[in-house]
């Protein structure tokens, strides 16, 4: 510790924290040293109250805010007690996830389609959504930060079969397109973020050549993810967001999906505060969830919790 102390707000994943509360966390950093990082992390959530829509706290963001004020000297946090080697952890892949007969026809002949969410944990089925990521998706996979749902999609025509997984994600913290086309500033865009989900990976088997079947998933998608997304978190997004690379795929099943495609990327990664990521531009798409949407994302106190199925609008 150093002695510097906070003079200035701080905002850090849409919440300005007051000085009084920045000096609140460096006394809890100095007077309970002896805990781990966890726990601190989970005594400042809890003190601050700092949680999700469904009562959970935001330990994951409070220990990322910890991180950032000892990189500036405010805090010196206790070594990492590390149970496994620090960064992403390898995805080892099985003879489960390797190549399967080829299905061919149309998307009308296995409906109806099942998208089936994937809970926490080790379960198989995730085990099988990492690896099929890791193993055919160009972007690999990762454990995305904050809010996520995973989906695998099967059909009744082809049981035990899958043909699909989607990841749905938190948003970008900005992309100019996407803010430009809301009309928000940075207070409300840090205020209503949590009401956009981004489509963060989206893989058809490469065995899977079924005409017309990844637009009819995410018109799939759009229908189901708000409701999933409010049973777990409480509330319902307005706004789903995809990134597509235009070197790689023409986004053609976006477009037939209805998604509205709003211009390219600066070329730069989701969270990259330095300019040093420099990242192959990305075609943004977004889709609607409810009428007037940029209206809604604007004016809304977030977050907005769930109301009856039937009571919500329509795109």
């Amino acid at each position: 510790m150093n002695g510097n102390e906070p003079a200035t707000p701080l905002t850090f994943f849409g919440r300005t924290f007051p000085p009084a509360e920045l000096e609140l966390m460096r006394r809890v950093v100095s007077e309970f040293g002896a805990l781990g990082v966890t726990e601190i992390s989970l005594t400042i959530c809890e003190l601050l109250q700092w949680k999700r829509p469904n009562g959970g706290l935001k330990n994951i963001e409070c220990r990322q805010l910890l991180e950032r004020l000892q990189e500036q000297g405010l805090v010196s946090l206790p070594p990492l007690r590390r149970t496994k080697p620090r960064g992403p952890q390898a995805v080892k892949l099985t003879a489960n996830t390797g190549p399967e007969e080829e299905l061919g026809g149309s998307a009308g002949q296995y409906e109806p389609l099942r998208l089936e969410l994937l809970g926490g944990g080790s379960s198989g089925d995730n085990a099988l959504f990492a690896q099929w990521i890791e193993r055919y998706h160009y972007l690999g996979f990762r454990v995305p930060f904050g809010a996520q749902l995973r989906y695998l999609v099967r059909s009744e025509r082809c049981a035990g079969r899958v043909l699909a997984c989607l990841l749905f994600s938190s948003p970008a913290w900005k992309m100019a397109e996407r803010d430009r086309w809301i009309g928000w500033n940075d207070q409300v865009r840090a205020r209503n973020l949590q009401l956009i989900v981004n489509h963060s990976r989206f893989l058809i088997l490469p065995w899977v050549r079924v005409k017309g079947l990844a637009s009819k998933i995410l018109s799939h998608c759009a229908h189901q993810l708000p409701l999933d997304w409010a049973k777990l978190y409480g509330y319902r997004p307005l706004l789903l967001e995809t990134l597509v690379d235009a070197d790689r795929y023409p986004g053609t099943c976006y477009r037939a999906a209805n998604w509205i495609a709003l211009g390219k990327t600066q070329g730069r990664g989701r969270m990259d505060r330095f300019h040093e990521a420099r990242v192959s531009p990305k075609w943004v798409y977004v889709y609607p969830l409810c009428r007037h949407v940029r209206e809604r994302l604007v004016t809304a106190a977030a977050p907005v919790y769930c109301e009856p199925a039937e009571q919500w609008d329509r795109p």
